[in-house]
């Protein structure tokens, strides 16, 4: 993607416009000076609640229409948060930034999970909307049918097809992670689960950017994507930030910032950013494939290639990225 000019040079003009100005009224003045105004600094509190610090099984649903060749790129993510990879950054060490956060005694996230079981459902011609109630049927009928069995140690992943509308899907949300209420189908226990939805169709510049254009904003070229399919490359963003949401924010008194309902988290306090420089608009700085030209910032198994997002780090308290 061609580069814009950094923040602090699109700022020169306005400082100098600010100096040469003759004066204006008070209100005016404090205008101007809200402009330079620096951004708070994003600061995940620790709210005393516990963290996922048992290994992790994960189990996934897909709901609709998914080739083998999109399942196998998810299936290679997930097996490849605990694999060491001969070449780096890889997805483990991106995971190791998750596994960094700690819990009140001093008890680090998992670095261990694996991928448990897959089972899939079809969706209706043509597919209906799905309420947020309605993914959480989806798993409960599931576990209900033993399609799925219960594991208070696992997280849930639903994933739905790019012809399935989602609830709020589109608007203000790629994925979520939530628990379920204990009931007779999880088996009186409260389980961790997560949607996230393919956005090749329904809105690839809102969930799958830097690999489409964005929705919003200067339409800069997106990025050369490693795995052939934009909508897929979404789905592996998307789905690695909710997962370290779930990690190290499950119930909602973990590590988060603003509202408990709405909560800044790992990788979503470091949205938009995936390599050193970024800026609204602006990946940062990735690595390149020479065969391809594809963009990407971590290696994964069966020589997969991923671009992971930021992520919030308690020792620093600043977003860290891989590249």
């Amino acid at each position: 993607m061609p580069s814009a000019a950094p923040p602090s040079l699109l700022l020169l003009p306005l400082l100098i416009l600010l100096l040469l100005a003759p004066q204006c009224s008070s209100s005016q003045q404090l205008a101007r000076k809200l402009v330079l105004v620096p951004t708070p600094p994003t600061i995940l509190s620790y709210h005393n609640g516990p963290l996922l610090t048992h290994p992790i099984s994960l189990y996934f649903l897909w709901y609709g229409s998914f080739t083998p060749a999109q399942k196998s790129l998810l299936s290679d993510f997930a097996s490849s948060l605990s694999s060491a990879s001969p070449s780096h950054p890889s997805v483990s060490s991106w995971w190791s930034t998750a596994s960094s956060y700690t819990d009140l005694s001093h008890t680090h996230v998992t670095s261990s999970l694996s991928l448990a079981y897959q089972v899939s459902l079809p969706s209706p011609s043509p597919p209906t909307q799905l309420k947020k109630t309605d993914l959480l049927a989806l798993l409960l009928s599931s576990l209900s049918s033993k399609s799925l069995p219960v594991d208070s140690k696992g997280i849930y992943f639903i994933f739905t097809a790019d012809d399935v509308p989602v609830e709020d899907f589109c608007m203000n949300s790629c994925g979520f992670h939530s628990s379920t209420p204990p009931s007779a189908a999880t088996q009186n226990q409260k389980l961790t689960y997560a949607w996230v939805g393919n956005p090749g169709t329904q809105c690839p510049g809102y969930c799958a950017w830097p690999y489409a254009l964005p929705q919003f904003g200067p339409q800069t070229p997106p990025l050369v994507s490693p795995n052939k399919d934009v909508g897929m490359e979404g789905m592996v963003i998307n789905m690695a930030t909710v997962l370290a949401g779930a990690a190290t924010n499950p119930y909602n008194t973990g590590f988060y910032q603003g509202d408990a309902g709405a909560p800044l988290e790992a990788a979503s306090a470091c949205t938009g950013a995936f390599g050193k420089g970024s800026y609204p608009g602006y990946p940062g700085s990735l690595f390149t494939d020479k065969k391809s030209g594809a963009s990407y910032n971590a290696h994964g198994v069966n020589g997969r290639l991923f671009l992971l997002p930021a992520l919030w780090t308690p020792a620093t308290q600043v977003c860290t990225p891989l590249s």
